[in-house]
């Protein structure tokens, strides 16, 4: 009986140093993750452009010859396309990269007023419209459209930044930014230089090449 007791007492232990073993190493690798994120690994592209599609709720990046380099699902406005202040409208046309903010701060990291909160977002678990992990704020380039008073996107402070709702991307769910992925809006932000163009579009099939190039 005491035999049984004591190897029952060690079985337990063991459990315990195995459990805690783990949870060591998944420490150790979220750190690791955590340092190739924050820290961008790829190069930032000279000439650049991005395309967002409403209709498809993808975002593409593109070299100025428009050779895709990549695209990424997104989130547009559930109130839908506007430039009106205060509609919670996504709005369209021509903009660029006024300001890229949050490129020390760890993934999920939460953004008030742009400023970093220091509290981790819980990813499908926050309520509110929570702007996480990267900022890009994006200015509009079309007066009269998304330039101007009563419609201007730099003061509507339209972003493409992280969203703690990650189950929503792929629909229309925003208040008027772009939201991604996390992962995605840091790897896009380690990408592309502030003044990069962004041409917020119904559908990208109907650019006329003038249009699409946003080489002006």
């Amino acid at each position: 009986m005491i035999l049984t007791n004591h190897i029952q007492i060690l079985t337990i232990k063991l459990a315990i140093v195995l459990i805690l073993i783990s949870l060591a190493h998944v420490q150790a690798m979220e750190t690791i993750n955590q340092a190739n994120l924050t820290e961008p690994s790829m190069q930032l592209l000279d000439k650049a452009k991005i395309i967002i599609d409403v209709s498809e709720q993808k975002l593409y990046l593109y070299k100025m010859n428009n050779e895709l380099i990549k695209d990424y699902p997104i989130s547009t406005s559930k109130y839908g396309i506007g430039s009106k202040a205060n509609s919670g409208k996504t709005p369209l046309g021509l903009h660029k990269i006024e300001n890229k903010i949050g490129n020390d701060a760890p993934i999920r990291t939460i953004f008030k007023g742009r400023k970093n909160t220091g509290r981790i977002a819980n990813i499908n678990k926050e309520t509110g419209d929570l702007v996480t992990s990267r900022i890009m704020w994006l200015k509009g380039l079309e007066i009269g459209k998304n330039l101007g008073t009563g419609i201007d996107s730099y003061k509507r402070y339209i972003y493409i930044h992280g969203t703690a709702e990650e189950s929503k991307i792929g629909q229309p769910a925003s208040h008027g930014c772009i939201r991604m992925f996390n992962l995605d809006v840091i790897d896009l932000f380690n990408r592309v230089r502030e003044n990069t163009s962004v041409n917020i579009v119904m559908n990208q099939e109907t650019i006329s090449n003038a249009e699409k190039s946003l080489d002006k």
